[in-house]
């Protein structure tokens, strides 16, 4: 499991690499909170390499994005697969995040 963090423009994009579980949930955490910090407030999470997201890391997304809305930024999501689509509409936390097919598609109007 591994995190990329780029800049496109002026949002944070993290590549999730592997797994987000109990296990790393902490460090995608911090490398938000980090650049949060920093004062970037659009951020931008891919899962193009993501096959499996357990409860935990759901639960980080969560509180990530309750954070940043406080601080009037915005978190977004894309790239995820189909199994991790159904998982977002089950939990109904499609409602809570702007999901994209793409980075790309994540990217306009950001």
């Amino acid at each position: 499991m591994a995190f990329h963090v780029n800049r496109e423009g002026d949002v944070t994009v993290l590549d999730v690499d592997g797994q987000l579980i109990v296990g790393n949930r902490q460090e995608l955490k911090k490398a938000v909170l980090d650049e949060l910090e920093k004062g970037e407030r659009k951020f931008l999470v891919d899962f193009t390499n993501t096959g499996y997201i357990d409860s935990s890391g759901l639960g980080v997304l969560v509180s990530l994005s309750k954070k940043i809305r406080e601080q009037d930024g915005e978190l977004r999501l894309a790239s995820l697969n189909e199994d991790l689509r159904t998982l977002f509409e089950l939990t109904k936390l499609d409602t809570l995040f702007r999901i994209a097919d793409s980075r790309e598609e994540a990217l306009e109007g950001f």
